[in-house]
């Protein structure tokens, strides 16, 4: 399996399975003497961790799976700043119930990649999906800490925020930053959070899942970041955060309704301070310009499926011994998340400064 590893000089490769005995990320190009806080590493996994409730409430959209997630720091990091050298970071399974995907091993899940992998493969590892599973972003999450305070250290202030927009067909009426973390769907509006908590309690009742929208703006980056052509800004981030195998969808600024907006409104105006700073009177482009930062702020939001393991019964098909394929009906068993946004918040805000921080590094051999 090739296509592991993402960035140029900030580079990220994971590994591991979701039943496997752990996975982790190796994260290489981090330049030397950078502060590093192991703990802030910690509390990147514990929001993403499965089996979370939330202030003791019941949280419905995540599964009851329970793992600590503790990061094994293994290389890279002496006496609390980056050595140069590859950081290597173990996280251990703790709590596989591979028992639970016996009845898998030659049927093919609705809405999951194992049929695609036993196409490519020939064979595939059915407990949780091994490599396809969403736990693997377990380890992208640790590479975005990372990658988040090598940013800072060079930047200051920049902020990457990512939020639920929209989940279970209900969608935010404001946008609160100080809301995010006090809800369990991680809604920028707590009291729409508590409604498509509902409908997701509903569906979890049902048998059945939700789909939704994460929205994520990046403040503090400077003009110039992104390379023209092949290396835009915008690409590099749009393939980073396609590669979350619960993203469907990705648009910046305006996104598809530009389609339908003229240049006049759809054009960011830009107007100067003291004669010295560029002031955009909109943000219709989401920050980025010919695939090069403009100062204004990022602004994207992606379309997150529904959690394909759902508890009704399903249509689909069984390989036998002799590779002949069979029509069949399945119910999934184990522990699944029911709508995904609150735990892929912080996956999303991971993938966007792993690409921020390569393109950061890239911009240092741009000009004297």
């Amino acid at each position: 399996m090739a296509q592991n590893t993402i960035g140029t000089i900030f580079k990220v490769t994971t590994f591991g399975e979701s039943h496997g005995e752990g996975l982790g990320c190796i994260v290489d190009g981090v330049p030397a003497g950078i502060e590093i806080d192991t703990g802030k590493i910690q509390a990147a996994l514990d929001r993403r961790k499965p089996g979370q409730s939330f202030g003791g409430k019941n949280n419905a959209s995540v599964t009851a799976r329970k793992e600590d997630d503790k990061a094994e720091i293994l290389s890279g990091i002496f006496e609390g700043k980056s050595e140069g050298t590859p950081i290597a970071i173990v996280i251990r399974n703790t709590s596989q119930h591979s028992k639970d995907y016996g009845n898998l091993a030659s049927t093919f899940r609705p809405g999951h990649a194992d049929f695609s992998f036993y196409s490519k493969y020939g064979f595939r590892d059915y407990r949780g999906g091994g490599r396809s599973s969403g736990r693997e972003t377990a380890a992208r999450v640790a590479a975005g800490e990372i990658a988040n305070q090598v940013l800072k250290s060079i930047l200051g202030d920049i902020k990457i925020t990512a939020y639920t927009e929209r989940a279970a067909g209900i969608s935010i009426e404001k946008v609160d930053f100080s809301e995010i973390e006090s809800n369990s769907l991680r809604a920028a509006d707590s009291k729409a959070a508590e409604k498509m908590n509902e409908r997701i309690e509903e569906l979890r009742k049902a048998g059945d899942s939700a789909g939704g929208i994460v929205a994520c703006r990046v403040t503090g980056i400077p003009a110039g970041l992104g390379e023209p052509v092949f290396g835009k800004l915008d690409a590099e981030l749009a393939k980073a955060i396609l590669s979350v195998g619960a993203v469907k969808g990705i648009e910046f600024g305006l996104g598809f309704d530009a389609a339908d907006s003229t240049g006049s409104e759809n054009n960011d105006t830009m107007r100067c301070k003291d004669g010295k700073k560029v002031e955009f009177e909109t943000n219709n482009a989401g920050g980025i310009i010919g695939g090069i930062s403009n100062g204004n702020d990022i602004f994207f939001r992606v379309a997150v499926k529904p959690v394909p393991s759902i508890f009704r019964e399903q249509k689909t098909i069984s390989v036998d011994e002799n590779g002949t394929f069979n029509e069949t009906d399945l119910v999934i068993a184990g522990r699944h998340d029911v709508c995904l946004c609150p735990r892929i918040v912080p996956v999303i805000e991971a993938m966007t400064a792993i690409t921020l921080a390569d393109l950061l590094l890239q911009n240092r051999a741009a000009r004297k």
